[in-house]
């Protein structure tokens, strides 16, 4: 074997094992570390993603294909990885004090938040999602704004121009969002453009956004992007989230809340 194809054989090696670390690679930092050109790391990923071995992004490399969110039923949704969300739920459910104005978007995450929180808390609470709402309104210390729209059957939550409309009267403290996708090219996505538009209004009516989100998210894109992470204040996630992701979300000025 010549030493050119013993050369790109190990470099192949080098590429998958980094990927079974790290999860996520930018091809910037493949050619930092092999030293070669980006030609020869694109003729490398191109290879490797024709082997079916990886999958190749918008600038960078993954094992799982990024594009495999689906638009689930949330009754589907809530038997997926149930213990990891009601460990976020319960974290973010300590974020709320007493007396506070909060947005609870839609999404299984969030639902089990609502559920749990302090029953002897005096709140305001604002949603899009008939689930969320039908879960606080027994509450007599929770004042349900139930935000108006064109209903999502799948997510059983609104959106439109009447949220829109609804949500520029109000300035809450937080807002917690739950995604489909945690990208750290593209950022934070959901697999409906309506549903992302209506969070990006959700976001606009808070001081602070927080993300529940479990680990299974990151690495996945949405058809819907809701923001970057210059726009998101803090994410809580359960702790088989890949150490790389936290680096870099941290980097970026993100606060990760691992539970």
């Amino acid at each position: 074997m010549s030493t050119d194809k013993k050369s790109i054989a190990w470099r192949h090696n080098h590429i998958l094992s980094r990927l079974h670390q790290e999860s996520e690679i930018r091809m910037t930092d493949l050619c930092k570390s092999l030293d070669v050109s980006p030609v020869t790391i694109r003729k490398d990923v191109r290879l490797l993603e024709e082997k079916k071995l990886l999958f190749h992004t918008h600038g960078s490399i993954s094992l799982t294909d990024p594009y495999l969110t689906q638009d689930l039923n949330v009754i589907e949704k809530e038997s997926i990885m149930m213990d990891e969300k009601l460990r976020i739920a319960q974290k973010a459910a300590m974020l709320v004090n007493d007396n506070d104005a909060i947005i609870v978007a839609s999404g299984t995450t969030v639902l089990f938040l609502a559920k749990l929180l302090d029953a002897n808390k005096h709140l305001t609470a604002i949603t899009p999602s008939l689930n969320i709402s039908l879960a606080l309104c027994n509450n007599p210390n929770i004042e349900v704004i139930q935000l108006g729209g064109i209903v999502r059957k799948t997510s059983t939550s609104v959106n439109g121009p009447f949220l829109r409309q609804m949500l520029s009267q109000f300035s809450c403290s937080k807002l917690f969002l739950g995604v489909d996708g945690i990208d750290l090219a593209h950022g934070c996505t959901t697999s409906s453009i309506m549903e992302a538009n209506a969070n990006q209004y959700m976001m606009e009516a808070a001081q602070r956004t927080v993300i529940l989100t479990d680990s299974s998210k990151f690495g996945k894109r949405g058809l819907g992007r809701i923001c970057h992470f210059n726009k998101v204040h803090q994410i809580i996630t359960d702790d088989k989230v890949h150490e790389k992701y936290v680096k870099d979300l941290e980097e970026m000025g993100v606060e990760v809340t691992i539970v």
